[in-house]
């Protein structure tokens, strides 16, 4: 199974969410850590689903890109 992931950086360190699956978040102090600790919270997250919720939940596409902008 494939779950998206939003990985977020700022002075504290490192945050992660699945957009599909509310309330499925994580941190960590580096990259590696966060991504060690969001696969975790996945599977734990995943295990409470009930197959029917699981192909719900995972059956979505989220794209995501970079825009550049410029302030006037």
């Amino acid at each position: 199974m494939k779950v998206n992931v939003i990985i977020e950086k700022d002075k504290y360190g490192y945050y992660a969410y699945c957009p599909e699956l509310k309330g499925c978040h994580s941190q960590g102090d580096s990259l590696e850590e966060v991504l060690k600790n969001i696969k975790e919270a996945i599977h734990l997250y995943l295990e409470t689903l009930s197959p029917l919720e699981r192909e719900e939940y995972l059956s979505k596409e989220i794209l995501t890109t970079s825009l550049e902008v410029s302030i006037a």
